[in-house]
Parts: structure tokens; C-alpha cells; sequence
């Protein structure tokens, strides 16, 4: 039979791809696409104490490694899906208690509940969330719509100023719901009670509880997108990032449509994968950033025709979601853009890291309240492209086509390191993309626990030195520990793309499982990397040596 090859020399059956070109790609089939991984074969199953160093030795507690004839996968209920959700559930409740200080309220003098931030016990509690402030800051509690309602921050002073929601439209939207549901159930239940919950408190458990959601939809795609090696989704479902920060802010939403959308894809889903995608854009903006990988590898697979129905049904989504407000309130939507804009150099950024310990100015100098850092804003937007560019030759040289998880963690992690803000919400974006691209316990759970505790001397540096707080340096240089951390991981998937022998997911015989219309199809574009020279021969030739053919063949293969 007549077969095509890859770049690194594997073999793709013509019948393969005779399929795909009269659309089988299109449809669901093979192991690739099984919906639960309770269904694959002991044989088909990658068992975590076979795979993972740290799994064989904590497995000694419940009686050592998985045995070789052990039979796994047939229990009526349990599988590691629900494993898994279970994990997420009881990490989620454990995050929820984390941020629970900061809903307590008290009674002042006048008789009047108060939320109870006295003591700064948001830093002190550890238990800061975006969620409870923005409630009244954002005059949701009495009602503003958003977008089309404004207010004025400091009144009165030379930073007066006119503001507007400042979030993307979905997740705006999503504020405004929950807190149209919390004036419905604080309405009903103070009907003849002589106790009330304070309004912000029921938004902040409202919220959590979408949230939480939110972030069981990611564990749930990841653990299927996961094929072979379903145990991996379980770092995501324990992981302390989610424990500390599935509650700061609303970032859950977009981890949720970004991969459902990466599912909708590995099951060769274009146009569901796009939509997904286009409205994880319009919640945060990182889900955009996943069609720069789709269309690398599409390019190299000659599969541009489905990236394009992706990138469009994306461009529509997201279109669909924000022109409706964009025509009628203008400046309101624009308040997101706008502030992105003026917003100097976050306290996370490598910018103001380097800034506190060097005394340097900055791009821009000092600027004034209002004043946009426009040369911050163009160097951060050429390192990101140019760090882009350089992901997309690594895409297009290596010897064998990367993974898409890969890529897609390489993009995502590129972005927070040259971005001017790091928010430390902002972290969950890599988790589901680095259980993917990276597959290694260790320096997956080592980078999570790391970056987790960062919160601590975030929260002690906010509360400020005169409050008994940490200096600004304690916390900056956990920010660098943090960024070595992330840019090692880096390493470690740009190792396996190199060197694809060593990456787990590739060791059990497959070639991309989120991979969709990509995975098993052969090279159709690559840019060859030089080779190196090969070394001068300086004795004579053997006349019983190996052909000159096989001699170059093997030169070649080393290169």
C-alpha cells in the first residue's frame, strides 16, 4: 500500500488520507474521540504509577503500583471523570471557605450590617476577591446596567473621572445577572425575617457558585481531552491555584469556553470550536490566542480550509456578543479597551519588577493619573508578536509536528510573561494547558504550588509596611520565582518538541489527541532547519563499510 510520511520519517496511510479528503475528518470516530475514558482497554490505559515517579511513590500508602494484570476501568460508577469531579468539587468548596472571611459581617453602632473588612482582614484573612468590591464599585447593587450606566470616582478632585463596567461584555453581563439575582432572593427572604444577609455576601455566593461550575465544565473537557492519560486532569481538579483563586475574579468563565472549545476541536467540531472560542473572547481575551496555534499546525497539515471555518465562526461569535452594545452605549463598551490602555505596569509584571529593584523610570517615566504608557503598550505588543513569530518557526521546523497543547501553552505563557499585567487570577488560563502540553507531575504541581503561594505575600505587601505588612521586595521576588518557574516549563515543552521521543503523551503511540483534523495527518508545509555540517572523513574508506547511502541516511537522522 502507498503510504505518505512525516517530517521525523513515520509512516500515514493513503487510505488514511484518501478518508480525510472525502470528509471523514468531520466525523467523531476512532479512539481519539471516545467520550469516557472508563471505556478504553487495560491495554489502552496509561496508569500514573507506570508513568509518573511521584504516583509510584505516593502510591505506596494504598499498597504500591498498579499490578500488571490488574483490571482497571470496570467499576459501575467510578471512572476518572468522576474522580476527577468529585476532586474539582471538594478543592472548589475548600476555596470557597478560603474567601469566606471577607463575606462576614458585623453590626455597627447605628444597628446597621456592615461587611467586615475592619483590620484589613481582606490581606490579613487572605481572603481578597475582586467579587465582593466590584458588587458596589461597579454600582451593581443599585442596579446599574451595564455599559450604558455610568458613575464618577472622585468627585470633586483633579481625578475626577467618568466610569463605565470595565469588564468584557459576557463576563459584564454575568455580573449584572447575578446581581439582578441577588436583589430577587434578598427581596424574597426579608419578607417577615428579622435577620438579613448582607446583599454582597449572596452575589459573592451566587458568583461562586457559577464559578464553580465554570471550572467543573474545564475539568470535565480536560479529562476527556486528556485520552490515554485521564489521571492527568486530576492536577487541574486539585490544583491550589484553583483553591486560592477559582473565586478572585471571574476567570473560570473563559477557562470553561476555551476548553470546551479545544474539545470541540479534538472531536473535529471547526465551526462549534470557533463559536466556543469567539465567546471565551468576549469573556476574557486569552481564548483568541488559541487560533494562532490552530493555524500554524493547520498550515503545516494543509488543513487551512478548517481553521478558517474556525477563525470565522470565532470572528462571529464574539462579534454577535459585542456589536449590540458597541452600537448602543459606545463609550461604555470601550471602557475595558480603554483602561487596558491607560493601566501602567502591573505590580506582577517583569516591567515593575525590574523597575523596583533597578530604580529605572520606566519606558514612559513617571506618568500622570489618566496618562497612557504608550511605549509600555508597544514594547509589550512587539515582544508578544515577536515571541509569537518565534513559536510559529518552532511550529513550522521541528522535526516532528508539535502537539497543539503545546503551542497553545507556549502562546498563553509567552503572553503573561511580556504582558504589563499579571493578574494572579490570570494563572488559571495555564493550568488546563499545562496538564496538556507538559504531562509531568512534578514540575506541573511544583509550579502550581509555587505560584499559588505567591497570594500570601501579595496579600502582606498590599497591606503595606506600615500596617505590619511585607516590603515591596519580599513580594517582587516571589514574582520572579514565579516567572523562572513558568519560563522552566517552557523548557520542558520546548524539549519535547524537539525531542518528541521523551514526551509522555507520544510514548503511548499517539500522535496529538486535541489535535482534530491535525492529528495522524501528514506534513504538507515545513521549513527545514540547516543541518549541521557532517565531520570530515580522515581515514580511508573501508571497502566492507556500510553503503554511502545508509551512511548519509544515519548522518541525516542525527542531525
Amino acid at each position: 500500500m502507498a503510504e505518505a510520511r512525516f517530517a521525523d520519517g513515520s509512516d500515514h496511510s493513503a487510505s488514511q488520507q484518501a478518508a480525510e479528503a472525502a470528509g471523514a475528518e468531520d466525523e467523531p470516530t476512532g479512539p481519539g474521540h471516545r467520550v469516557d475514558n472508563a471505556t478504553l482497554r487495560p491495554e489502552e490505559r496509561a496508569a500514573p504509577t507506570d508513568t509518573e515517579n511521584l504516583a509510584r511513590s505516593a502510591s505506596r500508602i494504598f499498597g504500591g503500583p498498579l499490578g500488571k494484570h490488574a483490571v482497571v476501568g470496570r467499576h459501575w460508577f467510578w471512572s476518572p471523570l468522576r474522580v476527577g469531579l468529585l476532586l474539582s468539587i471538594l478543592v472548589l468548596a475548600l476555596g470557597w471557605s478560603i474567601k469566606a472571611p471577607c463575606i462576614q459581617q458585623y453590626v455597627d453602632e447605628q444597628g446597621v450590617a456592615q461587611l467586615d473588612w475592619r483590620g484589613n482582614r481582606q490581606y490579613v484573612a487572605l481572603c481578597y476577591s475582586d467579587i465582593v468590591p466590584l458588587y458596589t464599585t461597579e454600582h451593581l447593587d443599585v442596579g446599574a446596567f451595564p455599559y450604558r450606566d455610568s458613575w464618577v470616582d472622585n468627585e470633586g478632585t483633579d481625578e475626577e473621572e467618568v466610569r463605565y463596567m470595565e469588564y468584557p461584555v459576557i463576563t459584564g453581563m454575568f455580573q449584572w445577572v447575578n446581581a439582578e439575582l441577588t436583589s430577587l432572593w434578598t427581596g424574597w427572604t426579608d419578607q417577615g425575617s428579622t435577620t438579613s444577609v448582607l446583599p454582597v455576601a449572596v452575589y459573592f455566593t451566587i458568583s461562586s457558585i457559577w464559578l464553580a461550575g465554570a471550572w467543573l465544565t474545564t475539568v470535565w473537557s480536560l479529562t476527556l481531552l486528556a485520552g490515554r492519560r485521564p489521571w492527568d486532569a486530576a492536577l487541574a481538579a486539585i490544583s491550589p491555584l484553583v483553591m486560592v483563586h477559582a473565586f478572585t475574579n471571574f476567570d473560570t468563565l473563559a477557562t470553561a469556553f476555551a476548553t470546551t472549545g479545544m474539545l470541540a476541536w479534538a472531536r473535529r467540531r471547526p465551526v462549534l470550536a470557533g463559536v466556543l472560542i469567539g465567546l471565551g473572547g468576549a469573556a476574557k481575551v486569552y481564548p483568541l490566542f488559541l487560533l494562532g496555534p490552530l493555524l500554524i499546525l493547520c498550515l503545516r497539515s494543509g488543513r487551512l480550509a478548517h481553521w478558517a471555518r474556525t477563525a470565522s465562526a470565532a470572528a462571529v461569535a464574539w462579534l454577535v456578543v459585542n456589536i449590540p452594545f458597541a452600537l448602543l452605549y459606545p463609550t461604555g463598551w470601550r471602557e475595558f479597551y480603554r483602561l487596558n490602555s491607560e493601566r501602567p505596569a502591573d505590580p506582577d509584571s517583569l516591567y515593575n519588577v525590574i523597575s523596583r529593584f533597578t530604580g529605572w523610570a520606566g519606558f514612559d517615566g513617571p506618568l500622570a493619573a489618566g496618562q497612557t504608557p504608550v511605549v509600555l503598550n508597544t514594547v509589550t505588543a512587539t515582544l508578544f508578536l515577536l515571541g509569537c513569530a518565534g513559536i510559529a518557526i518552532v511550529g513550522l521546523t521541528a522535526a516532528r509536528r508539535p502537539r497543539l497543547a503545546q503551542l497553545m501553552f507556549l502562546v498563553v505563557a509567552l503572553f503573561l510573561l511580556t504582558n504589563k499585567v499579571w493578574s494572579p487570577q490570570y494563572s488559571l488560563w495555564l493550568v488546563p494547558l499545562a496538564v496538556l502540553a507538559l504531562a509531568r507531575w512534578r514540575p506541573l504541581l511544583a509550579w502550581m504550588a509555587v505560584d499559588a503561594l505567591l497570594w500570601a505575600p501579595r496579600m502582606f505587601f498590599y497591606l503595606g509596611e506600615d500596617n505590619k505588612g511585607l516590603p515591596a521586595e519580599w513580594f517582587l521576588s516571589t514574582v520572579v520565582l514565579r516567572d523562572l518557574v513558568v519560563i522552566l516549563l517552557c523548557v520542558l515543552v520546548l524539549r519535547d518538541i524537539y525531542r518528541p521521543a521523551g514526551d509522555p503523551v507520544r510514548s503511548t503511540g499517539a500522535d496529538d489527541p486535541i489535535g482534530g483534523v491535525v492529528d495522524g495527518a501528514a506534513d504538507v508545509v515545513v521549513w527545514k532547519r540547516p543541518r549541521r555540517a557532517e565531520p570530515r572523513i580522515t581515514e580511508p574508506a573501508s571497502t566492507a563499510g556500510p553503503n554511502p547511502a545508509s551512511a548519509a541516511s544515519g548522518a541525516s537522522a542525527g542531525s
